[in-house]
């Protein structure tokens, strides 16, 4: 490959007959190419993903900063340390499983909004308003595993990486949280929202359905290896379908119908309960939230 580059952008032998613009094109398909060898744990769907982990986790690290910076933390000690139980579980869950060598940690943020994310390099973030939706430490251990699968599966870099390809800029400077005149440039905006943020820099880069049921399904493994019950990854699914959203056809929304997403899961139990069976610990349901 290296060989066949270095031909290609100008050092090629005689006869060729390719000029140097014509080289870079095929070296700029070669790179794309290469990027898209990636697959996702559990699944094996190819990926298009040109950004390296140690850059994902560095733009992840920066972001979590911005976020615990403005957001407020729950002063209730009882549900943070119950969030953090949980959160720990299922992170060791997901490094037992598939490895991704992340830096942990979690914030429980006093926020009314049924929210809560992963960023790149295992930093997680908890709104209080999703709590009653959980309603216990096991559909806790859903959501988060839901989350945490989609750091493990790199959707953000996969989203990034077709935003950047589509605006011609595969590469992603030296700053990219810099403001301009105290707001976010474009491209700062651009990188958050792919990462999962886009509700809070008004860039709403929304997860494919591809994406959902992917993370749906690792999740729910991630969720049971912790231990807790895979089964009530299907009940919290419910009580969310419950929260009143505009009657949007599932062919026009990038998110799965609630059905189908309650479908799925339960079709994937079987293996989630393999996964419960050789838990080192079982909770169950755990606490009540």
């Amino acid at each position: 490959m290296n060989y066949l580059i270095n031909q290609l952008m100008g050092n090629k032998p005689p006869g060729w007959g390719l000029s140097r613009t014509a080289g870079r094109i095929i070296v700029f398909a070669l790179v794309l190419l290469a990027a898209a060898c990636a697959s996702v744990p559990h699944t094996g769907r190819r990926q298009f993903n040109f950004i390296s982990d140690s850059r994902l986790n560095a733009l992840g690290l920066q972001a979590y900063k911005e976020v615990v910076e403005k957001e407020p933390v729950v002063k209730d000690k009882r549900l943070t340390e119950i969030v953090e139980r949980v959160a720990k579980r299922v992170a060791e869950a997901a490094e037992a499983i598939d490895k991704p060598g992340f830096q942990w940690e979690v914030r429980l943020v006093d926020k009314d909004e049924p929210n809560a994310f992963c960023l790149p390099g295992g930093k997680i973030v908890v709104y209080s308003g999703i709590l009653p939706y959980a309603k216990n430490e096991a559909g806790l251990a859903a959501i988060i595993g839901h989350e945490v699968a989609h750091a493990v599966a790199r959707h953000g870099a996969e989203r990034l990486s077709q935003a950047l390809t589509l605006q011609g800029a595969l590469t992603l400077g030296s700053e990219i949280l810099k403001t301009k005149d105290g707001k976010l440039t474009s491209k700062a905006r651009l990188i958050l929202g792919a990462l999962g943020l886009g509700a809070t820099v008004g860039i709403v880069l929304p997860y494919s359905r591809v994406h959902e049921f992917e993370a749906d399904r690792i999740g729910q493994l991630y969720m049971a290896r912790a231990g807790y019950d895979p089964k009530e990854s299907v009940r919290f699914w419910t009580r969310m379908s419950q929260i009143k959203k505009p009657p949007i056809p599932e062919w026009l929304s990038t998110h799965p119908a609630d059905e189908e997403r309650m479908r799925k899961l339960t079709e994937s139990l079987r293996d989630a309960l393999n996964y419960y069976e050789e838990a080192p610990a079982k909770f169950g349901h755990g606490s009540l939230l």
